[in-house]
């Protein structure tokens, strides 16, 4: 269970950069935006993933998108943010950075299937559950800028 206490940094721990995306396309009249389910999970998460050394924060974030949800067809939209929290393990102070994309592609597969098992377009409103509670307050905080930037792709 994800409480409060993975919102507290330790002292000493080393900290770790993260990349990640909030992608949404137009579906009619609803704004819908693409989630990853991790193998051995119920619920969403948004895909993110490690920078890797000598990596631009916003290639890394293209690049988990790609892997964890399968969509490559990404217009930047612009930087949604920054969120910090304990990594899995609890080894690690993670900071993410979070960015706004749009898209027309519907199809998707996650390229990493050894991690994600599955992707799937939800809609903006009502959200569903997410296994990590900042990336659904992410959502929640942007929401009408996430929704906006749909509106205007279509």
């Amino acid at each position: 269970m994800i409480d409060n206490s993975w919102y507290i940094r330790p002292k000493g721990l080393p900290e770790s950069y993260a990349a990640g995306g909030v992608v949404v396309r137009w579906d009619g009249e609803q704004a819908l935006i693409a989630l990853a389910r991790e193998r051995g999970f119920d619920d969403y998460v948004l895909p993110k993933g490690h920078v890797e050394a000598g990596e631009d924060i916003e290639h890394a974030a293209r690049r988990e998108v790609e892997e964890e949800v399968g969509i490559s067809k990404l217009q930047l939209v612009e930087k949604l943010g920054i969120k910090e929290r304990l990594d899995f393990e609890k080894k690690e102070w993670k900071v993410t950075h979070y960015f706004l994309y749009v898209t027309d592609q519907v199809e998707a597969v996650p390229t990493d299937a050894k991690h994600h098992a599955s992707m799937a377009w939800v809609p903006l409103d009502p959200l569903p559950d997410f296994f990590w509670p900042e990336q659904r307050a992410l959502i929640r905080e942007n929401a009408c800028r996430i929704w906006e930037a749909g509106r205007r792709k279509e």
